[in-house]
């Protein structure tokens, strides 16, 4: 494996050389070390027993290459498992030196010498799929075992390995920050969304909703239907990251997109930052199924996209609200979209000039304020961790050998 400049180690002249050339070589010369991986970890006791630990740089297997993250993106699911209350499905015994975290965009360093053809040239950047084996269609209990940040280790390093099959190229318009919001947020959404058809204008969608009629559909195609009846029409419940991709896939399709937040601060941020037609606080308009059904003149919607974690889908959710007024309606759960799925939605991203909405960003030194930032459920979009390489810019000196690995 050979490891591009700045990552390489680069020999001294010979200490036994006494010229006074050499010694001239030793004094002008700039000494970059084979870094250290800094990464943080987790005994799944708390965010605030979070440890910053030093490791060696990974060195990549056959069909993996090694990867230098850039930026972690958070997920609630991050909290869970620090915490050791993840247990949405089945996932391996608590662990004690688990590195947490499963999106991030990073560039590609090396690959090892026997990949002749390599998937992603040196210096691409890359995204890494949530489940690492989940290439394609319905995801499998193997792949439930391939998560990244429980079971498998996570991405809240500075360098990792991965199967070069599990990563995906990140468009260039994106930042680094931006980029590592998408592999589960938009992965999901876009599943959801396009699970049984693609997301158009002319098909009633309410993430959230109730249901159209063949009719309705009809004037939608032929350009009738007037009002609320002429547009696709998405209620988005709640601003997770989820479902704030939900939202901005759904304007970007051309739908009228509707919204239920939590504050009216987080409704009016919907409206002014990604143009949602209409908003509910669902915490003041309880009987909000109701404000929908008067925003869509009682029409209500084909297709609701609803986000929560598996205790909330077993006890039924909001969903049981469709017993009021069943309509040829299909309950179908999504997990995660695989590769493929991923792939689909950075296209669509890229065509569309879609950017997440990042609330706040943090140094790597700052997980912790991170973590905690996120468990308190104040954000409005996605919460990021910027990850430094570890090498002042000054003078070329790796501050790995400053902190000696010391955990903080």
């Amino acid at each position: 494996m050979t490891i591009p400049t700045p990552i390489r180690t680069a020999a001294l002249p010979s200490e036994q050389d006494g010229s006074s050339s050499s010694n001239n070589i030793r004094r002008n010369w700039v000494h970059v070390a084979t870094p250290k991986n800094k990464q943080w970890t987790t005994a799944m006791d708390g965010v605030d027993k979070l440890k910053l630990t030093s490791a060696d740089l990974p060195t990549p297997r056959d069909g993996e290459v090694l990867v230098q993250i850039r930026a972690v993106s958070l997920n609630y699911r991050d909290i869970q498992v620090c915490q050791g209350a993840f247990n949405s499905y089945n996932t391996q015994a608590r662990q004690q030196d688990l590195v947490p975290c499963s999106d991030m965009c990073g560039v590609v360093l090396a690959y090892p010498s026997t990949s002749t053809t390599p998937r992603f040239p040196v210096g691409t950047r890359v995204l890494a799929i949530y489940l690492q084996s989940h290439l394609r269609g319905e995801p499998d209990e193997a792949d439930l075992g391939s998560a990244l940040g429980l079971p498998l280790p996570g991405v809240l390093a500075r360098y990792r390995c991965f199967p070069a099959a599990s990563l995906v190229a990140v468009p260039a318009y994106l930042s680094d920050a931006e980029a590592s919001c998408l592999p589960l947020a938009a992965a999901t959404a876009w599943t959801a969304l396009n699970w049984l058809r693609p997301l158009s204008p002319g098909v009633g969608v309410v993430v959230g909703g109730g249901s159209t009629t063949h009719r309705q559909q009809q004037q939608v195609k032929d350009g009738g239907g007037g009002g609320g009846a002429s547009k696709t029409t998405v209620l988005v419940q709640g601003t997770t990251a989820v479902a704030l991709a939900g939202l901005q896939i759904a304007k970007a399709a051309g739908c009228r997109a509707l919204l239920t937040a939590a504050t009216d601060d987080f409704a009016k941020r919907a409206k002014e930052q990604l143009q949602a037609d209409e908003t509910v606080n669902y915490q003041t308009h309880w009987a909000w199924e109701g404000d929908v059904l008067d925003a869509t003149g009682g029409r209500g919607a084909d297709v609701i996209f609803e986000t929560g974690d598996g205790a909330r889908a077993a006890a039924g959710g909001s969903a049981r609200t469709l017993r009021k007024s069943f309509k040829n309606v299909t309950i179908k759960g999504v997990l995660n979209g695989g590769r493929d799925r991923l792939e689909e939605a950075l296209a669509f991203y890229e065509e569309h000039r879609i950017k997440p909405v990042v609330d706040k960003t943090y140094a790597f030194a700052e997980a912790k304020e991170a973590m905690a930032y996120v468990k308190q459920g104040k954000h409005f979009g996605k919460v990021v961790i910027t990850v430094e390489d570890g090498t002042n810019e000054k003078d070329g000196t790796n501050d790995e050998d400053a902190d000696d690995g010391e955990d903080k």
